[in-house]
């Protein structure tokens, strides 16, 4: 019995994202999605981040400016994509929605962070 459940968790671990067929799957591969796609933002504000602290040594606030926008625009991801898992709040589907909102508006973060570190000339 102890194995099975074991092989059950072990498979509920390790679903098929490219065609996932339980919602239990959907939730965990949305998770994993959004977790990716947050690395990827970090990784594009952290090129961003480090070019503004470069400007701010001829002139502060570069970098200050980038702060502050991006933990007010973490703050709205969280606030939309909650609001947004309304429409199926209390369901089963909540979470999931709300993991495809975090996905949609960090990849284009991700986007709009890349665009802003173009303009800045790098």
């Amino acid at each position: 019995m102890f194995s099975v459940l074991i092989a059950v968790a072990a498979g509920a671990a390790q679903p098929n994202c490219k065609d996932p067929q339980t919602e239990i799957d959907m939730n965990i591969c949305a998770s994993r999605a959004f977790k990716g796609a947050d690395v990827r933002m970090t990784r594009q504000y952290n090129l961003i981040a480090a070019r503004m602290k470069k400007m701010d040594a001829g002139e502060a606030g570069y970098f200050g400016a980038l702060l502050e926008s991006q933990r007010a625009w973490l703050k709205y991801r969280e606030a939309q994509c909650r609001f947004e898992g309304y429409t199926t709040h209390g369901g089963t589907a909540e979470s999931l929605n709300v993991d495809a909102c975090r996905i949609d508006l960090t990849d284009k973060r991700t986007k709009d962070l890349k665009s802003l570190l173009e303009a800045f000339g790098n």
